[in-house]
């Protein structure tokens, strides 16, 4: 991860970590770059460059803080206005972009935004371009051979210009709608769009597909995206589901790339299972290439052994969608994805997809003629406990002999009925301490005992 780029974009309190004048610069290096790449290879005409964005207040003025530099610097900006990640990849990998910007902190508070950076192929922007716009926000660019002390502007007829783009918004839309393989017609389905930017897209597809729809937090304001809704706060679509008699629910985050459900019971299902049943599925159609499902070293500890009896292999990553789609990709992978809900189908998508996952989980109910909850049978999830300490060095701590023994130990009590998992955090001075096992009592222990040996070591932070 860069000094402003983690591995989910540029994430911060707008007008505080993140500002329009970031949002600007990284608008002006964006449309000067692409524009350099297509003069030095003989093309034609101005850079394209597509942006989306969610509901939050802050999105319009990085929209045009983004635009007013795309523009300042050559290069044209087509806008979707609010949309879902998943729309802007596939825009931009399906109708020539030379990039596509996305403007969204997902499943964070109002307050906060981001500005995630998607290349030509509708993946997540490749790490060296990441590294030249940092510099250039640092005043140390380097490209094409020489130092850039400031990148030139645009003139006369080479200004750029905006194009309302909407129209690739809806030809997503219908691209969903043709992936569905059954009729939804006697399915009532509720759908909680998190007053986010699968507003004005999720119901339109259900609809399509002849669902009876049912749609909670679908009124944005500005202010209220994630705010006791959607995937992060999935408690209002479990009552919602139960109180009217819905057959499923799906619940998308603030940009819609992801998705977890409720079952006909209310019971919430995670993207371990979302992976145990499609992978299930694609397995018995023929369709689970490699016959593996790529996870991360936070899937559960259940969704493996529920592996193990079907005879699926499984891959398993660091945290971070961006690293399960690396592997899918080099590996020849159709499905991965994470416990939160980013789950991604490489047949389909480029990147995970809260709307084609609650198509694809749909497929898996109807083709199979089973209720959710059945879909579930077989995969039992594993007791949980996770702490997270605050230490003055992340690898002193995680390092220390003792401490490492303290782990193996726990390990090998564990034997094959539990796991345990000690990392560093990617963003705070912290060791995150996860154990699963059979009982929460036996979690609980575990983790204990290898956080008072960091601390007996003295690795706490003052």
């Amino acid at each position: 991860m860069g000094k402003y780029f983690g591995t989910d974009g540029f994430r911060g309190e707008a007008n505080c970590s993140l500002t329009a004048d970031h949002a600007y610069k990284v608008g002006r290096f964006l449309g000067w770059y692409y524009t350099q790449l297509r003069r030095r290879s003989g093309a034609d005409g101005p850079a394209r460059i597509v942006i989306g964005k969610d509901t939050r207040r802050s999105s319009y003025m990085f929209e045009y803080s983004l635009v007013g530099g795309l523009v300042a610097s050559g290069a044209d900006a087509y806008l979707l206005h609010v949309t879902t990640t998943p729309s802007v990849a596939y825009v931009a990998r399906t109708e020539n972009f030379e990039c596509g910007i996305m403007i969204s902190a997902s499943h964070n508070p109002y307050y906060d935004n981001g500005i995630k950076l998607i290349n030509g192929f509708g993946e997540k922007m490749d790490e060296s371009v990441i590294s030249l716009v940092e510099d250039y926000l640092d005043g140390k660019l380097e490209a094409f051979g020489r130092p850039w002390q400031e990148l030139p502007l645009a003139k006369r007829e080479q200004i750029g210009r905006t194009v309302d783009h909407v129209a690739g918004r809806n030809r997503y839309i219908g691209y969903l709608i043709s992936l569905g393989m059954y009729s939804f017609k006697g399915m009532r389905v509720g759908l909680d769009c998190a007053n986010g930017a699968s507003w004005n897209v999720a119901k339109a597809v259900f609809d399509a597909l002849g669902a009876k729809t049912y749609v909670i937090n679908a009124a944005p304001d500005g202010f209220n995206i994630n705010t006791n809704a959607g995937s992060t706060h999935i408690e209002g679509l479990q009552r919602f589901v139960v109180d009217n008699g819905l057959d499923v629910g799906f619940a998308y985050d603030g940009d819609a790339d992801r998705c977890l459900c409720v079952d006909e019971n209310g019971s919430v299902v995670t993207g371990d299972h979302i992976l145990y049943i499609c992978g299930k599925y694609m397995q018995q159609n023929g369709e689970l290439k490699m016959n593996t499902v790529v996870t991360t070293v936070m899937s559960n500890f259940g969704l493996y052994k529920a592996f193990d009896e079907l005879g699926i292999d499984y891959a398993k990553t660091k945290v971070g969608d961006k690293y399960v789609y690396e592997y899918m990709m080099n590996n020849g992978c159709r499905l991965g994805g994470e416990q939160s809900g980013h789950i991604i189908f490489s047949k389909y998508a480029s990147t995970g997809d809260g709307i084609l996952t609650s198509l694809k989980v749909m497929e898996a109910m109807l083709a199979q003629k089973k209720t959710l909850s059945q879909l579930c049978e077989g995969f039992t999830f594993y007791p949980q406990v996770l702490k997270n300490v605050r230490v003055a060095d992340k690898a002193a701590a995680q390092n220390d002999p003792d401490v490492q023994k303290a782990v193996s130990d726990a390990a090998a009590a564990l034997g094959d009925t539990g796991r345990i998992l000690v990392r560093e955090s990617g963003t705070e001075p912290v060791i995150r301490v996860m154990v699963e096992a059979e009982r929460k009592d036996i979690c609980q222990d575990h983790v204990d005992a290898v956080i008072e040996v960091i601390k007996a070591k003295g690795h706490c932070a003052v």
